[in-house]
């Protein structure tokens, strides 16, 4: 028994964007809390001639940039195989953009977890959608058949999930080969989520068309305010937001929409210009004016402390892109969303809030785009911005349902981070397994050493 009682030596691999990095370091010091061992390895930025401070996609602004970065990415494998085959570790955590992780794992006879930055939601729609792109699409409107804005039904899954358009061909194809061969090379897969959120029909069918294991441990960023002291907290909790707050203060409970595009869309306004002369490329002329001397809005130029925001009791709201973090973010602080997806998973992200669970509305996006350094050709009439903000702020029926399942929701994400909660339990089940494996392993190089 001595050997599944060791520490595990895990290595964590995430892919060099926000939205990747911070949920996979997460897990790695959930992990590291519970004595396992993990090893930061530096990104190479300079050696591969990137701009100094171009690390991830954060500070990406352009698709040239992007395109560079993704280039620096694949690099990596040169000098990580390497270190991996010195340093074998019991266990190979990889994010599902490095599916050639798989390659090493099996010469090391070691599991490879896959991470998906992708509800497991997403991962079941991708899967049913596959066959469905590569002939006539079921669409609603029968009158329009080639035009990729008419409604696109996904058969086969749990629920009848319709998405407002026809997913872009060649990127549900990428999305479709990276998880098919994470399906066919991993020990199984582990998202940012819990049960409850994404649900037990869709883990079911997950389970059924893959054969695979899938532990939900998450949202980790709430696990580890369980475990971490106060100080060590997310430093959006410390100073250098009173403004932020004492604004807020001053607002009647749920009177307040917050409106956030993600870390694409920001960093992308905050490095092409200076912050006034930013102001003046996509504010109307006299806006901020106006919003000061009413006090009726307050605007962020910089990095904004979203769980601060969501998590005050005048925040009644949040028009989101319905990118994952904002979305477990969101559920996590128990407020209702108004959803405008942009690209990528977004507008998947968006059914599982509106169509499955309840807790948001659609605005209606006008175009699914494959990046975020692409431009909108339609634009979202101000007219579905209303619509959409009066359905969530008027009252009424509608707007309570919501509210209330927003608020249920809350309840079971806290439930599910909370002691012998769902996902602590999951995260207990995977370390056992893993440490079993470990085990076995080292069993299995004894008997081979005595024969």
């Amino acid at each position: 028994m001595g050997e599944i009682s060791r520490a595990l030596k895990v290595f964590f691999m995430p892919h060099m964007a926000q939205g990747h990095m911070i949920p996979l370091c997460q897990f790695a010091r959930l992990f590291a809390a519970r004595d396992h061992h993990h090893h930061p390895l530096r990104f190479p930025s300079d050696e591969v001639g990137l701009p100094v401070g171009i690390e991830n996609f954060f500070n990406v602004t352009d698709a040239a940039t992007a395109w560079r970065l993704n280039q620096a990415v694949g690099l990596l494998r040169n000098q990580l195989e390497p270190f991996i085959e010195q340093n074998p570790p019991d266990c190979i955590v990889s994010d599902f953009m490095y599916p050639w992780t798989a390659a090493i794992a099996t010469r090391l006879g070691i599991p490879r977890i896959v991470f998906n930055t992708f509800c497991l939601f997403v991962v079941c729609m991708i899967n049913a959608c596959k066959g469905q792109l590569q002939s006539k699409p079921e669409l609603l409107s029968h009158e329009h058949d080639d035009d990729s804005s008419c409604p696109f039904v996904v058969s086969g899954l749990p629920d009848p999930i319709t998405l407002t358009n026809r997913p872009p061909k060649w990127v549900f194809e990428m999305l479709e080969t990276l998880i098919e061969t994470d399906q066919k090379n991993s020990y199984g897969l582990t998202v940012n989520n819990f049960n409850d959120l994404d649900g037990q029909d869709y883990i079911d069918y997950y389970k059924k068309s893959t054969d695979l294991k899938v532990w939900h441990i998450g949202p980790a960023s709430l696990m580890l305010r369980n475990i971490l002291p106060k100080e060590d907290l997310h430093p959006q909790t410390k100073k250098g937001h009173e403004h932020i707050r004492t604004w807020l203060d001053s607002k009647e409970s749920n009177s307040v929409v917050y409106v956030s595009f993600g870390m694409h869309r920001e960093s992308k306004q905050n490095n092409k210009c200076g912050e006034e002369e930013e102001k003046k490329t996509w504010l109307p002329k006299g806006f901020e004016e106006r919003l000061k001397k009413e006090n009726r809005g307050l605007i962020l130029m910089k990095w904004a402390p979203q769980e601060l925001i969501l998590n005050h009791p005048a925040t009644g709201g949040f028009l989101t892109h319905c990118g994952w973090t904002s979305v477990t973010e969101a559920v996590s602080a128990g407020v209702p969303m108004m959803t405008w997806p942009v690209f990528i998973e977004q507008p998947c992200n968006e059914k599982l809030i509106t169509q499955v669970h309840g807790f948001g509305v659609e605005v209606g996006a006008e175009e699914w785009k494959p990046s975020p350094y692409e431009r909108m050709e339609k634009l979202v009439s101000r007219v579905k911005i209303e619509k959409a903000v009066r359905r969530l702020k008027a009252g009424g029926d509608e707007a309570e349902r919501v509210r209330e399942k927003a608020r249920e929701m809350r309840e079971k994400t806290r439930k599910a981070v909370g002691e012998d909660g769902s996902s602590q339990r999951n995260l207990t089940a995977l370390i056992e397994d893993l440490k079993l494996i470990a085990m076995n392993r080292a069993a299995s190089k004894r008997q081979t050493r005595i024969y």
